[in-house]
């Protein structure tokens, strides 16, 4: 049995698997009549072709065929034929995909079994936990030839380094820490039998939160939120629980950069890419606005607007300030800048949310703090960009009125604030 594992460019992390148990020839490219699909722009629409050929020991071993005009690289080496060792990286054009090539005795015992992800046929590799060996048991590598800088080995795809394990899932390192709770990054060993990606990330809430019923409160929603929830704009749920008396919640996995830490890396952003960022926020929260009840975030902000690397699309992020419109008025929950007035006392409604892509514009415009410009103008405190020269009189009105004082005067619907921002372009 051949499989074939998609890797992570940087950190060699498994991303997708495919197994093949009686082929003998196995084409891989863009095209959609390859047994295998890599939509890359380097990718050739028919890149190159696996082949098992007889040897003197009639075991029977493999062979690259390169047809890609951007070249196939066999363990780093430019190559148009060549014989295929086990455990070999293939990587189709330079800066192309990365694939892990492995064949696998298929046994009883071996612990594989091919995996319906979706409704279609990915035979994908499985592990399968026998009852002396719980899912939750660390896995040690002994493989060399690793970089230091790999979670995972390139030979068997296994975690290199567990840092403790809680209930099936494999701690790797952490990912940040909060005042809320703890986020790591985390392998699940038994993840792709529920049909979830193995990695992922998992949220710990912190011990000293735990005391608090508020915090609990907005743990707790979260999961809840995001259990309900199905949109690429929003990460997935996986898994809720308490063990050792700790709160834990594991979800998606988003592959990207939040906007605060993009802007502050490279600086602010062109009115177009800013103007479509914006419109992908609307969209999703036109989606959470149109749950019934209405579900209002409460904290748009850019650290909770992330970009994901795959396609540039946002995702957003921290459902623990999720509410039910019509629910009694609650705690002030919004970052300062970004938080509409009626929020601001306890009270918000769905265009509270839509205020915030006001500040957010100017952020991503001028990579300043959006306080910066909200001064006195007239009774009230308004945002003052009429110096900023990227901001264009277009773009200036529609932040005026998406950060009116009071809700009745903004944008009504994440729809019609979109419909105003596309005119921009």
């Amino acid at each position: 049995m051949v499989t074939l594992t998609l890797l992570e460019p940087q950190q060699k992390t498994p991303l997708k698997q495919w197994c093949f148990e009686n082929s003998s020839v196995i084409r891989i490219g863009r095209a959609a009549d390859n047994h295998i699909v890599l939509t890359d722009s380097l990718v050739s629409r028919h890149h190159l072709e696996l082949k098992q050929i007889s040897d003197s020991s009639n075991s029977g071993s493999w062979q690259v065929t390169s047809q890609g005009t951007n070249g196939t690289f066999l363990n780093g080496v430019l190559v148009l034929q060549s014989p295929l060792p086990n455990n070999s990286l293939l990587q189709l054009a330079q800066g192309g995909p990365i694939l892990l090539f492995q064949i696998q005795e298929m046994t009883a015992e071996s612990g594989l079994r091919s995996q319906e992800i979706g409704g279609t046929k990915e035979n994908t590799v499985v592990p399968i936990f026998s009852a002396n060996k719980p899912a939750s048991a660390s896995y040690t590598c002994t493989h060399e030839g690793n970089s230091p800088k790999n979670l995972f080995c390139i030979h068997c795809g296994q975690p290199l380094s567990v840092q403790h394990t809680i209930r099936q899932y494999q701690v790797l390192r952490t990912l940040g820490q909060g005042g809320m709770g703890t986020t790591y990054l985390a392998w699940n060993a038994a993840g792709l039998m529920a049909a979830h990606p193995q990695l992922l990330v998992l949220k710990q809430m912190n011990a000293d939160m735990a005391k608090i019923a508020k915090a609990q409160e907005l743990f707790e929603r979260e999961a809840y939120t995001l259990k309900s929830l199905n949109h690429s704009g929003i990460p997935k749920y996986y898994d809720f629980f308490v063990e050792g008396g700790k709160k834990y919640l594991a979800m998606e996995l988003v592959h990207g950069q939040d906007l605060e830490k993009r802007v502050y890396a490279t600086g602010p952003v062109t009115p177009n890419q800013a103007i479509a960022w914006m419109i992908q926020t609307c969209d999703i929260l036109d989606y959470l606005h149109s749950q019934d009840p209405p579900l209002i975030h409460r904290d748009i902000k850019p650290a909770n607007l992330m970009v994901r690397n795959s396609n540039n699309q946002i995702v957003v992020l921290d459902f623990g300030a999720v509410k039910e419109i019509g629910t009694t008025p609650g705690t002030r929950i919004g970052a300062e800048g970004y938080c509409a007035p009626e929020q601001e006392r306890g009270q918000p409604v769905t265009q509270s949310d839509l205020y915030a892509i006001g500040p957010t514009l100017i952020f991503l415009l001028t990579g300043e703090n959006p306080f910066k410009f909200y001064r006195q103008r007239g009774r009230n405190f308004r945002f003052d960009v009429a110096s900023v020269p990227t901001i264009t009189p277009q773009l200036r009105e529609i932040i005026d009125r998406v950060t009116e004082p009071l809700p009745r005067d903004r944008y009504q619907t994440a729809k019609e604030l979109v419909e105003a921002l596309a005119a921009c372009h």
